[in-house]
C-alpha cells in the first residue's frame, strides 16, 4: 500500500470541479441580474465581473495552501484583523459609520477578514482538543468569537457582526457542544433580549418595528419592505421577463443592485427562476457538506462545515429580509448582489474548501 494523489488536472492544481461549476453558475446569474438591476449599465457589470475574477484568483491562490498551513496562519490573521477593526473604529469611514479603511488605491472593510479569520482561529484552537470541548475551552472559543463581533457592532454594523459571530459559533456547534448548553444559551439570550433592546441604536430598533408593521410608515422606514414584497409577488410563476421589471425600472425599489437585488430577480424570473437560483446554491452547499464529511482532520471538518453553513445564513437572511420576514440588516445575496469585498471574501472561503478537498491523500494499491 502507498499514499498517492489522484484526480483530474483541475484537482492537481487544487480546484474542485463540482464546486467551481456551481460558483460559475451563480456568477453568471449574478451578472445577468445585475445588468437589469443597474439599469442596463455595462460599466457596473464590468466592475462586478472584474471583482469576481479577483475573487476567483484569490480562491485559486488560497486553494494552493494546505489546511495545515492555514491552521498555523490562523491566529496571526485573526490578530491582524482585530487590530484593523480597532483602527477602523477610530478612523474608518462610511455612511454614518466607521466600516471602511481607505488606504489610497485600496478601500476595504476589515470586518470581511474576520468572516474567515474567526472560524479558522476557533477551529485552530479546537483542532487538538478532545471533543466535545470542556467548559473552559468553550469559554476561550467564545472569547475568540465575541471580540471581533463586539468591535464590528461598535462601528456599527450589526449584520456583519452577526455573520462573523455565527461563523465562529458554528465551529463550536460542530465540535459537539452538549445540547443542554445550547438550550441554556438560547434561553439566556431570550431572557436578555429586553436588556439588549436598551443598548440597540435607534435605527436598529426602528428596523424591528418596521418588520412588525411596515405599513406604519409606508413612505419612510417601511418603504423598502413594501416595495420589495410587491416586486417579489408580482413576479408570479414565470416572471415578467428579463429587463421587464417595473419596480426596478420605475425606480420604486431602493438598493435594487445591492441588498434588494433578489426582489429584482423574483420580479423578472418568477418562482421558476428562484428554483433555478436555489438549485445553484444547493449544488454549492451540498458539495461543501461533502467536503466537510470527507475531510481527513478535525480542523478541515470544522472549517468546511462552518463556512458552508455561513453561506446558508447569508442566503437565508438576505432572502428573509427581502420578503419581509426578517429585519433589514444589510446582508448581500452571495455572488448576486453588487459589491467588492464581500465577493472576494466569499470566493476566498470557497478556496479554503477546495484546499481541504484537494490536499487530501488517498490510499491506493501499489
Amino acid at each position: 500500500m502507498r499514499l498517492d494523489r489522484r484526480g483530474s488536472l483541475l484537482s492537481q492544481v487544487h480546484v474542485d470541479p463540482p464546486l467551481l461549476g456551481g460558483l460559475l453558475m451563480l456568477c453568471a446569474i449574478g451578472l445577468v441580474t445585475l445588468y437589469s438591476a443597474s439599469g442596463q449599465s455595462v460599466d457596473v457589470v464590468i466592475k462586478q465581473a472584474l471583482r469576481m475574477l479577483l475573487g476567483m484568483a484569490c480562491m485559486i491562490g488560497i486553494a494552493q495552501i494546505s489546511p495545515q498551513r492555514l491552521a498555523r496562519w490562523a491566529p496571526g490573521i485573526y490578530l491582524l484583523g482585530v487590530f484593523l477593526l480597532i483602527v477602523t473604529t477610530a478612523i474608518g469611514e462610511g455612511r454614518g459609520a466607521h466600516r471602511w479603511l481607505d488606504l489610497g488605491p485600496i478601500r476595504f472593510q476589515p470586518s470581511e477578514i474576520m468572516k474567515l479569520a474567526t472560524p479558522l482561529t476557533v477551529a485552530w484552537f479546537l483542532r487538538d482538543k478532545i471533543l466535545p470541548p470542556r467548559l473552559g475551552q468553550i469559554g476561550i472559543a467564545l472569547a475568540i468569537v465575541v471580540v471581533p463581533g463586539a468591535l464590528i457592532m461598535e462601528q456599527p454594523d450589526l449584520g456583519t457582526a452577526i455573520l462573523v459571530m455565527a461563523a465562529g459559533l458554528l465551529v463550536l456547534f460542530f465540535a459537539g457542544i452538549p445540547w443542554r448548553l445550547i438550550m441554556l444559551a438560547l434561553g439566556a439570550t431570550g431572557a436578555m433580549a429586553p436588556i439588549g433592546w436598551l443598548f440597540m441604536h435607534e435605527y436598529q430598533r426602528q428596523r424591528v418595528r418596521t418588520l412588525l408593521d411596515p405599513a406604519a410608515d409606508p413612505l419612510g422606514t417601511g418603504y423598502h419592505i413594501i416595495q420589495s414584497t410587491i416586486a417579489v409577488g408580482s413576479g408570479g410563476w414565470s416572471g415578467k421577463g428579463w429587463l421587464n421589471g417595473t419596480q426596478s425600472y420605475l425606480e420604486f425599489l431602493p438598493e435594487r443592485a445591492t441588498d434588494f437585488i433578489f426582489a429584482v430577480y423574483c420580479e423578472e424570473f418568477g418562482l421558476l427562476g428562484v428554483l433555478v437560483l436555489l438549485a445553484a446554491y444547493l449544488l454549492v452547499m451540498m458539495r461543501g457538506v461533502t467536503i466537510a464529511v470527507q475531510a481527513q482532520d478535525l480542523f478541515g471538518r470544522l472549517v468546511a462545515a462552518s463556512l458552508i453553513f455561513t453561506l446558508f445564513i447569508y442566503i437565508f437572511v438576505n432572502m428573509g429580509m427581502v420578503i419581509g420576514q426578517l429585519p433589514v440588516v444589510g446582508v448581500p445575496l452571495p455572488l448576486i448582489s453588487y459589491g467588492g469585498t464581500s465577493i472576494v471574501t466569499l470566493l476566498t472561503s470557497m478556496g479554503i474548501l477546495m484546499s481541504i478537498q484537494t490536499h487530501r491523500r488517498f490510499i491506493v494499491e501499489s
